[in-house]
This record gives C-alpha cells, sequence and structure tokens, in this order.
C-alpha cells in the first residue's frame, strides 16, 4: 500500500477532495494534524514551498498545493482520463472548481455576514456552468467528463456538498447536478466515508463558518 500522509489542520478545507479520491480508490492514509499555535510558530510554515499547508507526503516525496496533490494522484491512480482531449477538459473542469471555491473561501474568511445573502443568490450564475457541461456526458448521468470518475469529480463533489450545507436548497434547479452529488456521495466506499467520524467531526473551515 502506498505511504500517504495528509499534514493540514484539523478541517476539512482545501484537504477533503483528496481524502474522497483516497478513500474511494480504497487507500489508506495517515494524518499529521497541523494546531494554529504550531503553525503560528513559523517552522512548518518556512518549509511549506509556498508557505501554505495542504501538504502530502507520497514516500519521500512532500507536494504542497491541493490541486497539485490531486492531479498526482490522479496521475498514479488513472483517474486523469485516457485520451488528451479528455485530459485537457477535465484540467479545465477542475479550473472551474478552484474559482468557485476562491469564491467560497473568501466568503467564509473575509465576508460572511455581509456577504452571505448575495453569494447565495448569485450561485445559480456559477452552477449553470457546470450542469450545461454535465449534460454533454452521458445525459448528464455519469461523470463529468468520459466514463470513469476522475479527480475533479471528487473535487466538485466536496466544493458542491459544501455549498448544500451553506445552502440546502441552492441546486434544486440543478437536476442534473443535484443527481450528481447523489450519485457520487452513494459510490459505497465515499459513503462509509462520508458516515464516518473521521469526516462528520471535522469542520469544513477553520474559523467554524460554513
Amino acid at each position: 500500500m502506498p505511504e500517504y500522509t495528509i499534514v493540514y489542520f484539523n478541517v476539512r478545507g482545501r484537504c477533503e477532495a483528496a481524502r474522497i479520491l483516497l478513500a474511494d480508490q480504497g487507500f489508506e492514509w495517515k494524518e499529521e494534524i497541523v494546531t494554529f499555535d504550531t503553525w503560528l510558530q513559523g517552522d512548518l510554515k518556512a518549509k511549506a514551498v509556498f508557505g501554505q499547508l495542504p501538504g502530502f507526503k507520497d514516500g519521500d516525496l512532500t507536494l504542497y498545493q491541493s490541486n497539485a496533490i490531486l492531479r498526482h494522484l490522479a496521475r498514479k491512480h488513472g483517474l486523469y482520463g485516457k485520451e488528451p482531449n479528455d485530459q485537457s477538459c477535465i484540467d479545465m473542469m477542475n479550473d472551474g472548481v478552484e474559482d468557485l471555491r476562491i469564491k467560497y473561501l473568501q466568503l467564509i474568511y473575509k465576508n460572511y455576514e455581509q456577504g452571505k445573502d448575495d453569494y447565495i443568490k448569485n450561485l445559480s450564475a456559477d452552477f449553470k456552468h457546470f450542469e450545461s457541461f454535465l449534460s454533454q456526458n452521458n445525459n448528464g448521468k455519469g461523470f463529468l467528463v468520459g466514463n470513469e470518475i476522475s479527480f475533479a469529480d471528487y473535487n466538485l463533489l466536496d466544493l458542491l456538498r459544501n455549498h448544500l450545507v451553506l445552502a440546502p436548497g441552492c441546486l434544486a434547479e440543478f437536476p442534473l447536478l443535484s443527481a450528481y452529488v447523489e450519485r457520487i456521495s452513494s459510490r459505497p466506499r465515499i459513503q462509509a466515508f462520508l458516515s464516518s467520524d473521521a469526516h462528520k467531526n471535522r469542520p469544513i473551515n477553520g474559523n467554524g463558518k460554513q
């Protein structure tokens, strides 16, 4: 089995998509939980390539940047499509997920009280892009790209589930995305992970807002 270790705060945050990927693929991993006091001491931050977490250890390799971690795992475990065009589309969709995640994190950490209502009102404009793209592959009844799950699916699933906590009715006008979340979440190993104490007891964000 691979010797995988996640180095991160005790939150889901930017690492939960990787955890969902690992769980779905049947891999075990270790958690090195970093406290905020330890982080503020500066030693670990100085070692991180960009001064940020999560970190990820694969044997002798240590990576930073959450999307680089996802791509690394995808390349190793066949989660990056089989054809160059599919790989490019997977990259495109993952970049779209990243754009929305940045908006979400800016709300959570910078403008939650004042900006939440407007953010929720504007979600349809973001979700419609994913709904439209999903509809073009197997009538929206499968994955984002092709006939096999990719790292972008895990990333989108995590982000959509976060938004369903923020605004439980946010997918009501997007039947394909709503069914997509249910379908991917129901994969046996993902369902088991999402039902685990390790997932349920870990807060979504570091400031307690969700």
